[in-house]
Order: C-alpha cells, then sequence, then structure tokens
C-alpha cells in the first residue's frame, strides 16, 4: 500500500517536470513567433497552452485525492502542499508564453518588436528558457545549490528588462506609442516567466530543506533524498 503511495507522490513530480519542460518549450516558441511574426507558430503555442492547464487540474485533483486518502504528514505533507504551489507557478509560465505567442499574432504579419530590440528580447526569450530548464532539473535533482543559483541567474533578466526601458525613455525613440506599450508587456512577460522558473527553485528547495530559500546560501546546505 505504501509503495503505491510513494508511486502517486513520484507521479506527480514527474508531472511537474513535464509541465515545466512544455513552458519552457513554449516560452522559447513564442520568442520565435514574435521576433519572426510567424503566425503558426504563435497559434500553436497558444493551443498547446490547453495541455499545460489539463496537467494542472490533473495534478491537483491527484494532490488532493492523496491529501484526503492519506492524510499525509511532515515530509510528505510538504511534498504534497509544495507541489500544487509549484503546478501554480508553471501554470501561469505557461499563461505568460500564450501572453508573448497573442501579441505576435495580434501585430501579424510585421513584428511587435522594431529591429533595434530583436537582440535583447532574444536573449530575454533564450534566458526564460533555460531559466525553466534548471527549473525542471532541480525538480528531479532536488538539488539545493543549483536552486539557490536560479535566483543569481535571474539578475541577468533584470538587467535586461532595464536596458528595454532605457530604450523606451530614450529621446531617439521613434517607434510611437503602441510599439512601447507592446515593448512593455513583452518585457514584464519574459521577466515574470524567469521569476516563476525562481519561484519553482525556492519551492524546491522548501520541500527539500524546510526552511525558506531566502533564509538560506549556495553551498551551505546538504539536501535529503526527499522524492516529489
Amino acid at each position: 500500500m505504501r509503495d503505491a503511495y510513494h508511486e502517486e507522490l513520484d507521479s506527480i513530480g514527474d508531472g511537474l517536470v513535464e509541465m515545466a519542460r512544455l513552458v519552457g518549450s513554449a516560452i522559447g516558441r513564442a520568442t520565435t513567433a514574435l521576433l519572426d511574426a510567424d503566425l503558426k507558430i504563435a497559434e500553436s503555442v497558444i493551443a498547446a497552452d490547453e495541455k499545460v492547464d489539463d496537467l494542472q487540474r490533473d495534478l491537483e485533483n491527484r494532490a488532493i485525492d492523496l491529501l484526503a486518502r492519506q492524510q499525509p504528514v511532515a515530509t510528505d505533507l510538504r511534498i504534497v502542499v509544495t507541489s500544487l504551489r509549484m503546478s501554480a507557478d508553471l501554470e501561469r509560465s505557461g499563461d505568460l508564453a500564450r501572453h508573448v505567442a497573442k501579441l505576435a499574432r495580434l501585430r501579424f504579419p510585421v513584428s511587435a518588436v522594431p529591429r533595434d530590440l530583436h537582440s535583447t528580447l532574444l536573449e530575454m526569450g533564450q534566458l526564460a528558457q533555460r531559466l525553466m530548464a534548471k527549473a525542471a532539473e532541480v525538480i528531479i535533482s532536488k538539488d539545493v545549490d543549483a536552486a539557490l543559483q536560479l535566483e543569481a541567474d535571474d539578475d541577468r533578466m533584470d538587467e535586461l528588462h532595464r536596458a528595454l526601458f532605457q530604450h523606451l525613455l530614450d529621446d531617439r525613440w521613434q517607434h510611437g506609442i503602441e510599439t512601447a506599450v507592446d515593448v512593455t508587456l513583452v518585457g514584464r512577460y519574459y521577466e515574470r516567466f524567469a521569476d516563476h522558473a525562481v519561484s519553482v527553485a525556492k519551492r524546491v528547495v522548501y520541500l527539500v530543506t524546510g526552511e525558506h530559500a531566502d533564509e538560506l546560501t549556495p553551498a551551505t546546505v546538504i539536501g535529503d533524498d526527499t522524492a516529489v
């Protein structure tokens, strides 16, 4: 009976990893759609978000069922509750990728992003995808130091986000108000996506250690063998 119970816990972890990989792929493809004004890719990202939503609902239902049937305590309870919170972060990440794709669709057949900002937005999209890939690996490995490192990795996203605003506030901006609004929104989408990846990693830290990530620093904690 307990083996089946722990298999159910493991399956929740597997669902989180799948969600993280799906939303990571989505933000990468949404970036391509945005910069290349690719309507087909944009539509595929928008449609694929439904699978992320389905996975999140399924994970929630399984977690709630475990809470009702098994009444877990201590570490197992922490796993279930933390997994629910991570699934919410991942679902919101999928929504943000969809928002990027919707902007690409809205401005088709031209790119919503001026050519002089393509390199900045490309780097933001690639970084968002890498951060989520790292979050997926952290869910698998339960590596506390790697999880804590994600927040430092996110510093580059904050720098890029600030760089966008510097372009918008520059007296030489000639792309109009509508494009300025588009750039402001899309920059926020990437910045929030990265924040959710960091949040997932922080929740893994709490899952493993029972302590909040803000109270720890890399290389100061040895994780246990807790499995999601």
